[in-house]
């Protein structure tokens, strides 16, 4: 198995126990107060790293470095709102909507045509979503989902621009960029409904910060390693953790819409990663003119 490979695997086990975290943490404080702590402790615990390791900031890049901050900030704080409104496995299945934006965000900015076959995956992928979303039925629909929606697009720009940050800069820097974004975007969000953790949530905030950043290690060194297609099919083994978790720790049964559509998201993602993979588009998503470090 491929040393990327490994570190997918490990990153989507640790993002899926920060994911538990979270849900458990945001019944007592705000998703935007988790993903403001999140951002200070993993900033703090970065900078520890990059000092040992004699890492100091890049005077080049600056410009991608953060917007990748920014679209990651986006990313985790919508995430967290999701999870702290939804079921787990339902906000996971939205946030696997990403490739979708994958491969529209190629198209856009790399110009990458899409195959036709593509089209279809595509297709079944928005289905999927619009199943989980359930317009239908105003009792259903909710704005938290369509926030899961726009975090999986936030997720799919930080993606590309790792891919394209690791060629130049190491994965400690790229991760602080992140963090330090992840604290400021969120400041805003909860100025006004801030509440003073416990002990308890205290401790809790300490270790999603912890674990929230050896995931983000973990993940952003697997794309170092290994392209991202293949990172991202790897990361499906996240959803039936976060199912998994969901039904042990707060009983949450997935209803026939999640399954139907959770499945339709899957099978078009994959369809979409496998059709990049074997080059139906005209281009193989790396950007032009980017060198290796």
């Amino acid at each position: 198995m491929k040393n990327g490979v490994v570190l997918a695997l490990l990153s989507s086990l640790v993002f899926s126990v920060m994911n538990a975290l979270v849900k458990e943490a945001s019944a007592d404080i705000p998703a935007a107060e988790i993903a403001f702590f999140r951002g200070v402790i993993g900033t703090l615990l970065i900078m520890l790293l990059m000092r040992r390791s004699g890492i100091a900031l890049s005077r080049k890049g600056v410009p991608m470095l953060l917007l990748r901050g920014a679209m990651g900030g986006l990313y985790m704080l919508a995430f967290f709102y999701t999870v702290s409104r939804m079921p787990l496995t339902d906000a996971s299945i939205l946030a696997q909507t990403s490739p979708l934006f994958v491969l529209l965000l190629s198209a856009l900015f790399l110009r990458e045509r899409l195959h036709a076959r593509v089209k279809g995956y595509v297709l079944l992928i928005m289905a999927g979503a619009f199943v989980i979303l359930n317009p239908l039925q105003y009792g259903s629909f909710s704005w938290p989902a369509l926030v899961g929606l726009a975090g999986a697009m936030f997720s799919a720009a930080a993606s590309l621009s790792i891919r394209y940050l690791s060629r130049t800069h190491p994965a400690y820097e790229i991760v602080f960029y992140f963090t330090a974004a992840s604290a400021l975007i969120s400041l805003p969000f909860m100025w006004s409904s801030f509440v003073v953790p416990n002990l308890r949530t205290g401790l809790l905030l300490l270790v999603i910060g912890i674990v929230s950043l050896l995931g983000q290690l973990f993940l952003t060194k697997a794309f170092t390693h290994e392209n991202a297609v293949v990172v991202q099919m790897v990361s499906y083994s996240g959803l039936m953790m976060n199912a998994l978790l969901g039904m042990l720790i707060w009983g949450e049964l997935p209803g026939w819409l999640t399954l139907a559509g959770g499945i339709m998201i899957i099978a078009g993602s994959i369809g979409v990663n496998g059709g990049r993979k074997q080059g139906v588009s005209v281009s193989s998503g790396k950007p032009e003119g980017a060198a290796r470090s």
